[in-house]
């Protein structure tokens, strides 16, 4: 777009913007570039005269900003402000001097392999912050790429909505971009976040190829190949065929999510050089340069040859990337009250109920308000709750399977023939697992619930799933390993623990392992692939802690907190517990975090790690929750969610959270009024808390 001077009638400044020309218009309003006093550039979007008077349009206008800046991460432009100034309201939103993916491929062609991959990564980390934040964008597009000097940024949040959230269009209006949004936009159906991978999967291939994936003469023949068609992959190298294709699949359930994308497109050493060498990156600079001759001062020298302000407008600017300017009606929050969203709250914060209290620590400030709940839907004491995309799959109050909304806790589906007690799991992201009351393995698409297969009719619990098997236990006590896709056997082996009236064994898998923690203390380590015995342990806890693994090393709790390579079972260090409450129960089950593990031993909770080569812990902090001798310590494993991190105190009194660094100061402390110990799991920058039947979620906030 090129950059025109101010015409009669336009505004000389919006709030603290003077404005320095035009940038672009649609239907809805006008971009302008701006300047504050302080010299920050700024793209500042003005709901046009006439639509103002609407102030339900108006409001949405707005929200469009609210919706914006919930995001976080540095992958999209940020949003610095938004108001109504003389009844005519406006967003301004970070100024990115740079082409979009758009006009890059057609400057310059196709994209080599590790600048896909590179792009790719970046943008599905994006996506996964966007949808962290409760919304789904649904408009990714090359056009809404801006490709700067430190990667790419994703614009116009004009038509994103909640995940929950329906399709407002007026008659006529597309709602999607032909060949770019996903069958189930195309056909008026619910989206989610996987309709946003299925847009990154149409602009990846027309980076690596110049071609979209799917094309015809015109909209509606566009938008039949999308439901319909297959894509056109054929100018894309081989190697990211198999990676796109996946993302590009018509069922949503089926669609890789950001984070396996972001694993699965890992690009090679040095691969985001196109930002930083070559004809596209000298093209950002020169158009970096000339912003910052655009928004100099008034007063400052500009060297004689320069051009002037209204010269440069016309053409040094030409190709910044602004706040969209379309027909789309903008964006709003679903709040409980109809209202904005409180500024640094996610929108679908609700006040809690009287009986769920956050206890205020003096120092660092007030903890956030629940996001919903807490819900008395819960069976108390039940299996532990499981995220899973968009829903937070728990054992019901009667016992089966129920799926909650992430975003507001409402009941998403529920499968009342599934014993939940017997062990609930998710593959690959995409399907959860359960045992019907005969013993058959049943599998439904985690977003709608629709049941997709059943196989099996001796299985009495399901220990753990990665994204090709289901590893459950059956009326024999074997251990079987049952393909997801395919239904087959892949095989069958005794389990190494005896069935304990006690509870089942606890397990997880990562990196073709699966370490098996079972209530007799015996601990085994199989490969997935072989059912082959890697390593096998002896005392570790007898009261249900569950295992915890990072990279290549799992961690057991117990009266020893172990940590050990995955690989090979390899010692890597013990820490005895100095629970002397009850030295047989010791350490907690522990969370890992990164390099570090966190767990409870007796009335203290560690944050540990490695000293390498030493066979030696090292105690990064340490949190005391209690008085020696006062507690015999809990078995809730904590859980670390952005900046911080959540420690169930042992006398179940209250869930203590504190900075994930330094030396852990207290922020707040949550409080559940029923009895029983409470249940920490964490995902998406949601921490949701259960506890003698109810269930809550909190929003997490910071790194």
């Amino acid at each position: 777009m090129t950059p025109q001077p101010l015409a009669t009638g336009d505004p000389l400044r919006l709030g603290p913007y003077r404005l320095l020309g035009v940038l672009g218009e649609g239907g809805m309003g006008k971009v302008y570039v701006g300047r504050d006093g302080a010299g920050t550039t700024a793209a500042v979007k003005v709901l046009r005269p006439e639509l103002a008077h609407d102030q339900h349009l108006a409001q949405r206008f707005v929200r469009e900003a609210d919706m914006a800046r919930a995001v976080t991460g540095k992958g999209v432009a940020r949003v610095l402000g938004a108001q109504t100034d003389g009844g005519r309201p406006w967003i301004a939103a970070e100024f990115l001097a740079g082409p979009t993916l758009d006009e890059a491929v057609r400057a310059y062609g196709p994209m080599d392999v590790p600048t896909v991959r590179a792009l790719a990564a970046q943008l599905a980390r994006t996506l996964h912050d966007i949808h962290a934040a409760g919304l789904v964008h649904r408009d990714l597009k090359p056009a809404n790429i801006v490709l700067t000097s430190t990667g790419p940024r994703i614009i116009d949040f004009g038509i994103a909505r909640p995940e929950h959230g329906l399709t407002l269009t007026t008659t006529g209006q597309i709602p999607v971009t032909p060949g770019y949004g996903a069958p189930e936009q195309v056909l008026g159906q619910r989206v989610g976040p996987a309709s946003d991978v299925f847009s990154l999967g149409a602009v990846l291939a027309y980076a690596a190829s110049g071609r979209r994936a799917f094309d015809g003469g015109h909209v509606a023949a566009v938008q039949y190949e999308v439901v319909h068609g297959t894509p056109d992959l054929s100018l894309v190298p081989p190697e990211l065929q198999t990676l796109i294709g996946p993302c590009l699949a018509k069922d949503p359930s089926f669609r890789p999510a950001p984070p396996q994308v972001a694993e699965a497109f890992a690009p090679p050493k040095g691969a985001d050089r196109a930002w930083r060498k070559g004809p596209l990156a000298e093209d950002i600079r020169r158009r970096e340069a000339g912003t910052k001759r655009l928004v100099a001062p008034e007063d400052t020298a500009v060297p004689a040859s320069a051009p002037t302000r209204r010269r440069f407008l016309t053409g040094a600017a030409a190709g910044v990337a602004v706040l969209g300017v379309g027909g789309g009606a903008g964006a709003w929050w679903l709040t409980r009250d109809g209202g904005s969203p409180t500024a640094g709250v996610p929108a679908a914060v609700a006040a809690p109920e009287a009986a769920f209290v956050s206890l205020i620590d003096s120092q660092p400030g007030e903890a956030p308000k629940a996001l919903w709940g807490p819900l008395d839907v819960t069976a108390p004491n039940g299996r532990l709750p499981l995220p899973v995309r968009d829903v937070l799959v728990v054992q019901a109050k009667t016992g089966d399977l129920l799926a909650l909304s992430v975003t507001d806790g409402k009941e998403r589906w529920r499968a009342e023939d599934i014993d939940a007690d017997a062990g609930y799991v998710s593959v690959a992201d995409r399907l959860v697992v359960g045992v019907d009351g005969n013993g058959v393995l049943n599998a439904f698409v985690a977003s709608t619930g629709a049941r997709v297969w059943q196989t099996q009719s001796d299985v009495v619990d399901v220990l753990a799933a990665d994204d090709t098997h289901v590893y459950l236990v059956t009326k024999d006590n074997e251990l079987r390993a049952v393909d997801a896709w395919t239904l087959a056997t892949t095989w069958t082996r005794p389990m190494t623990s005896p069935r304990s009236p006690d509870g089942p064994a606890k397990a997880v898998t990562s990196r073709k392992r699966l370490v098996i923690h079972g209530r007799d203390g015996h601990v085994e380590v199989l490969d997935t692939t072989t059912a082959e015995t890697v390593c096998t342990l002896k005392g570790q806890g007898t009261q249900g802690q569950a295992p915890s693994v990072s990279g290549n090393t799992f961690y057991i709790g117990g009266p020893g907190l172990m940590a050990r390579r995955l690989d090979d079972g390899g010692f890597l260090w013990k820490e005895e517990s100095r629970n002397y409450g009850d030295p047989q129960q010791g350490w907690s089950s522990p969370a890992a975090d990164g390099k570090f593990v966190v767990a409870v031993d007796g009335y203290t909770a560690y944050r540990l790690g490695a000293v390498a080569d030493t066979g030696l812990s090292s105690t990064e902090w340490s949190v005391i929750m209690g008085e020696l001798g006062t507690t015999t310590g809990t078995l809730t494993a904590p859980t670390v969610e952005g900046g911080t991190v959540w420690l169930p105190e042992p006398d179940d009194s209250a869930v203590r959270v504190v900075s994930r660094s330094g030396n852990a100061p207290l922020l707040f402390k949550v409080r559940m009024q029923r009895e029983g110990p409470y249940q920490l799991v964490s995902d998406a920058h949601r921490v949701f808390i259960a506890r003698g039947g109810r269930i809550a979620a909190m929003p997490v906030f910071g790194e």
